[in-house]
């Protein structure tokens, strides 16, 4: 069961309560780099993402969220660190969401002012904490406490400005450490959650570790808006991201199945595998297709698959739920699935 946590808008979206579990990523560039960003973040949502964080180190990067905004309707989230001066600049050139820990702002006059127009304008506060908030050798135990402490101390400092609306957010690198946390989190507040393994690592090593990191903590209910950190080609963090939800059935999608291949394939699994990846990408209608190298693994080892091809004798198969409807060369089979596909979908 999911915990239910409070609703929060972020822009077109919500998170919490019964809302589905919100996938995002965060910008590589700076954003003052216009036409860097909105690709980026135009690729991101053509592969499903929900809401996109974007570094603002500075006042260039706070005036271009305006900019960023005119080209693309996904809600965008400021994160930034120290300075009140760029989170006011960027609530008002229209960022939904802001990150921001109030403790690393000195004076809480300026601390008020932040709250207020955060207020006014009805848009969250993201607060977080990671191990660089701790000092000394502490055991696994005492770092839980001492995280949650620094948790305790940012959500108290709003809660006594009267804001509410707030996003929880303490990621580890460690699975045990970040699973302990969250839930010390998800037992003392009512606040959405975004979980995720920080520093994951490169592609592969990177989605093993959040793959484990998270699914642990979804199956516990905890959680309501996820990111899986890599180093690489950012489309990657949401595709993944997706795929574990998915995985645990808390998302809609296409599902894709596909033998590793051997010496017996008689068709480019790969290949065709990354086409329909490719075509098919956030999509959030339920379709299960299969690429199968061989008539070893295809149709009958993918029968429940909705559709999906096959190498044969005859070089392809077109199959439905384990009933091959074609037969021919492998780009001709190809077309008539991606035609099948579009009349399912």
């Amino acid at each position: 069961m999911r915990k239910k946590t409070k609703e929060v808008r972020i822009g077109s979206i919500l998170i919490g309560g019964k809302n589905p579990i919100a996938v995002q990523s965060m910008v590589k560039v700076h954003p003052a780099l216009l036409n860097d960003a909105i690709d980026q973040i135009k690729k991101l949502v053509s592969v499903g993402c929900d809401l996109v964080r974007i570094a603002v180190p500075d006042m260039e990067g706070a005036e271009a969220i305006s900019e960023i905004k005119k080209k693309v309707a996904i809600p965008l989230v400021a994160d930034i660190h120290f300075d009140y001066r760029l989170a006011l600049e960027a609530i008002k050139r229209g960022a939904d969401k802001i990150r921001l820990n109030p403790s690393n702002i000195r004076s809480g006059e300026n601390i008020k002012k932040v709250v207020s127009l955060a207020k006014e304008r009805g848009i969250p506060i993201r607060v977080g904490a990671n191990v660089g908030s701790l000092k000394g050798n502490l055991s696994k135990k005492d770092k839980v406490e001492e995280l949650f402490n620094v948790m305790k101390n940012e959500v108290s400092i709003l809660e006594s400005l009267d804001f509410h609306n707030i996003v929880l957010s303490a990621k580890c690198s460690e699975i045990d450490l970040n699973y302990g946390i969250n839930k010390k989190l998800s037992e003392n507040y009512i606040y959405p959650i975004h979980i995720g393994i920080t520093e994951a690592g490169t592609i592969v090593a990177g989605i093993v570790k959040s793959s484990l990191g998270i699914f642990r903590l979804l199956n516990e209910g905890i959680g309501d808006t996820i990111r899986v950190s890599l180093t690489g080609e950012l489309e990657n963090e949401v595709i993944s991201g997706i795929s574990i939800l998915k995985a645990l059935s808390l998302r809609k999608g296409v599902d894709i199945v596909s033998c590793p291949t051997c010496g017996r394939a008689k068709i480019d699994v790969k290949k065709f595998t990354f086409l329909i990846e490719k075509k098919l990408s956030g999509t959030k209608k339920d379709i299960k297709i299969a690429i199968m190298g061989c008539e070893v693994n295809g149709p009958g080892e993918a029968r429940d698959a909705d559709i999906g091809i096959a190498g044969s004798a005859d070089k392809a198969v077109l199959f439905e739920r384990g009933e091959i409807v074609a037969k021919g060369e492998p780009s001709y089979i190809m077309e008539l699935l991606f035609k099948k596909i579009s009349e399912i979908m």
